[in-house]
């Protein structure tokens, strides 16, 4: 277990035994009021960060492909879409877990990057980047399984994250041979793919603390 996940169980377990988790924290969310009132307004925001994810992933992906000179900016607004989701779960399980989870994710933006550059410049090096990047991604499904396991099973979040993965490894492919076409239809599968797991992480939420919301 790497040190990102050991920190992360240790401060997981001590919050959970605290019974309040979320007091003191809201700060740390994105849109707090809205978010801690109301069942579908946490919903929606939810869904509004993982949409982030794969558009913002989808631009640098253009980007590169195409050695655009915005590509650094919005590599930029990427990363920062990893700390959102993090400051989004940190008034349930602590600003530590939700630093956690943003680095997790911020190796996940990482790894990808280095699989396009192995893709385009070192194909040797591909298998090496994608059995990283594929690690990572199993990372990041047991430790969001570690934080609710009631109601994310561990099975469950690997297979989303595996599926996600692949989505966008095709999608990124498809760009870099110049296959719009097969681009695009990828991208619309990573779209309704991650809606899917946005909406399986906030009912996991509200189920697990619906003392926290309203209506």
């Amino acid at each position: 277990m790497n040190r990102t996940r050991t920190h992360f169980s240790l401060v997981v377990g001590a919050l959970l035994l605290g019974a309040t988790l979320a007091g003191g924290v809201a700060g740390a969310v994105a849109a707090p009021h809205s978010a801690l009132s109301n069942r579908q307004e946490f919903h929606d925001d939810m869904r509004k960060l993982w949409e982030d994810h794969i558009t913002w992933t989808r631009l640098a992906i253009v980007a590169f492909a195409a050695d655009l000179d915005d590509l650094g900016p919005t590599l930029d607004r990427l990363l920062q879409n990893q700390d959102d989701i993090g400051a989004a779960v940190a008034p349930f399980y602590g600003e530590a877990a939700g630093d956690a989870l943003a680095g997790l994710l911020r190796e996940h933006i990482d790894g990808a990057v280095a699989v396009l550059v192995a893709a385009r410049d070192n194909p040797a090096g591909l298998d090496d980047a994608l059995d990283a990047w594929y690690v990572n991604g199993e990372e990041i499904a047991d430790f969001l399984h570690e934080a609710n396991p009631r109601f994310w099973p561990g099975e469950e979040l690997r297979q989303m994250m595996r599926h996600h993965l692949d989505l966008t490894l095709a999608e990124a492919t498809a760009r870099l041979q110049g296959d719009f076409v097969a681009d695009i239809a990828a991208y619309e599968e990573v779209h309704i793919q991650i809606l899917e797991m946005a909406d399986m992480l906030s009912s996991g939420i509200i189920r697990q603390f619906p003392s926290k919301f309203a209506g």
